[in-house]
């Protein structure tokens, strides 16, 4: 009898479970109530999660899709693959909490599925959805806009079991219902790749990384985008990029609010082929970090020139994003700027002839010149300043 016994138990322990989760694209899946998908998430404050973008994606019926990703680099936004196969054009907007205020925007059309993702089967859950987009104008950092570090490889496979970590973004798609106008965000507390392989099946391997909720199972990933970023905080309390959203259990399996784990790509194995395609060592990039005052000092001085600090102005070249800062404080516009003088004139101060004093009275002259300094960098670098006089 107790053989029988041990035999069952032996038996149903080794089972697998009895049904798997099915994942499901998170802008796939349509809420009864649109509350669900922010409950136990908080308003981001601007300058929050400076790394976080919005993806506005236009396929080639016109259609858009929504997505999040996180600005790894000057040039290079980190983003799901699902969001960018079959697409035509993918707007990004950044140093933002909504569109309404965002610093930045420009449109690209070049980005980088990863060569082992499938982009003829865009609405199957696959391994490996991670992709790059190229900026077409490079980014200017600021206190509400900057980039987000990733893991190293000595932690691309790291057990982050436990931690707790965080996710934001926009919501759903964008041509499907309400989303909500501010960015959100929410903690949630990272599982085993074992413990995640047993709910969902194949779909993890060694390249994903899945979290739950936090401290309420209503805590979920819908609070982001496909796209959008899994954070974790290091000992040195730095944000570091773990995670790419891509998928949520699907409906069927009670949604993305039912408690169960949302599915992540994790960026740190895919290191070399990030530097194959940019060029970019992302693990020793070296960047300068924006001041506290760059934010003002960009909205200032570029006021009298573009319509919006780091925005795409209309016929300009990239590099003048990147200069106005650190050029236009040379110059006063309360006062003309006079031409560096002369030896001769250095010489004058000494007052040694006195004829030249006595024609110097005679010959005094008021002039009264008004002058318009515009200074702006032409496409092969050279700085060119115009002067213009002013009736």
């Amino acid at each position: 009898m107790w053989i029988k016994v041990l035999f069952l138990v032996a038996f149903v322990c080794h089972q697998a479970p009895a049904e798997l989760l099915t994942p499901e694209f998170i802008e796939n899946l349509r809420e009864e109530t649109p509350q669900g998908r922010i409950v136990s998430g908080w308003e981001a404050r601007l300058g929050e999660h400076p790394h976080q973008v919005s993806l506005r994606i236009t396929d080639w019926l016109g259609r858009l899709l929504g997505c999040g990703g996180s600005i790894i680099n000057e040039e290079w936004v980190l983003t799901a693959a699902h969001c960018t196969a079959h697409y035509r054009l993918v707007t990004v907007y950044a140093g933002l909490t909504s569109i309404s205020n965002a610093e930045y925007f420009s449109e690209t059309s070049e980005w980088y599925n990863h060569p082992s993702y499938n982009a003829q089967q865009p609405g199957i859950v696959q391994q490996n959805d991670i992709a790059l987009i190229k900026l077409q104008i490079p980014v200017t950092y600021s206190a509400n806009l900057k980039r987000i570090q990733i893991h190293s490889s000595s932690d691309a496979f790291r057990d982050y079991d436990g931690l707790q970590v965080y996710a934001s973004g926009w919501g759903r798609t964008w041509t499907e219902g309400s989303v909500p106008t501010e960015l959100q965000w929410v903690y949630l507390r990272a599982i085993s790749n074992t413990e995640c392989n047993r709910l969902f099946g194949s779909i993890i391997n060694e390249n994903s990384i899945c979290a739950r909720y936090f401290n309420l199972t209503s805590q979920s990933v819908c609070q982001g985008d496909s796209g959008g970023p899994l954070v974790h905080r290091n000992d040195q309390d730095v944000p570091i990029l773990i995670g790419v959203t891509s998928f949520v259990a699907g409906a069927s399996s009670g949604g993305c609010h039912s408690g169960h784990p949302g599915g992540f790509v994790r960026p740190g194995p895919f290191l070399p082929w990030f530097e194959e395609i940019t060029g970019v060592d992302f693990e020793n990039l070296d960047e300068p970090e924006p001041t506290s005052t760059t934010t003002t000092t960009t909205t200032t001085t570029t006021t009298t020139t573009t319509p919006e600090p780091t925005t795409l102005p209309p016929n300009t070249t990239t590099s003048e994003i990147t200069t106005t800062t650190t050029t236009t404080p040379e110059y006063s516009t309360t006062t003309p700027t006079p031409s560096p003088p002369t030896p001769e004139e250095e010489e004058d101060d000494d007052d040694s002839s006195e004829e030249l004093s006595e024609l110097l009275k005679r010959l005094e002259v008021k002039v009264k010149v008004k002058v318009r300094l515009s200074k702006y960098k032409t496409r092969n670098g050279t700085v060119q300043e115009n002067v213009e006089e002013l009736d």
